[in-house]
């Protein structure tokens, strides 16, 4: 495999990373990387070929019409399942809180745009809140791809004791904030400020 045929299949590889659950659609594909359709179909299938025939590969490949996306092996589900049977008391890291605070201020909020304010990807966190029935899925944008839509539910309200969204604390200098001031940080320290309160009204 030459060097130029690797790296094509680089990015590909990593777009189907970062496009997690929902996967990437060929024409998506094509459009970022510039490539014809029909040298990424060739990719996809090399990269599936691979991934198939290597034991010590945790990956497949799942194709959907023409939305592709990576999994881990059906064989890996025993342990997977355990992963995700963490017990809902150990505390949420803050890697969770600032993914939840996101979804809690701007839901509903794809995870494209959830990755967007963050800075790294998300998936993997959207999946823990969800196992923790803080976040769930509320529909689909009507755009290409059509991305889940993600919100808050009620067991978030409990968790931080709030009757309904609107007792969530103002983001900073609401009125006054422009997109390009949009971070994980500023939307995590409004719900941890509902979180001390909580704690000490307790």
């Amino acid at each position: 495999m030459t060097e130029t045929t690797m790296t094509n299949q680089a990015q590909v590889e990593a777009l189907l990373f970062i496009s997690g659950d929902e996967g990437i659609s060929l024409g998506a594909l094509a459009k970022i990387t510039g490539f014809v359709k029909p040298a990424i179909r060739k990719i996809l299938d090399d990269l599936a070929q691979k991934y198939q025939a290597d034991p010590t590969c945790a990956l497949v490949l799942l194709q959907s019409d023409e939305t592709y996306r990576l999994a881990t092996k059906a064989d890996l589900a025993a342990v997977v399942k355990r992963y995700f049977e963490v017990p809902l008391t150990v505390p949420l890291t803050t890697a969770l809180l600032e993914t939840l605070a996101i979804i809690a201020y701007r839901q509903p909020i794809t995870r494209l745009e959830i990755d967007s304010i963050r800075g790294v990807q998300s998936s993997g966190a959207i999946q823990k809140l969800m196992v923790r029935g803080l976040v769930d899925t509320k529909g689909r944008l009507d755009a290409p791809g059509r991305p889940f839509l993600y919100v808050t539910t009620t067991n978030f309200l409990d968790y931080f004791g709030l009757a309904t969204l609107t007792e969530l604390p103002p983001l900073p200098d609401q009125d006054d904030l422009d997109e390009s001031d949009l971070s994980g940080d500023l939307f995590l320290e409004a719900l941890q400020s509902r979180k001390r309160q909580q704690e000490e009204e307790q």
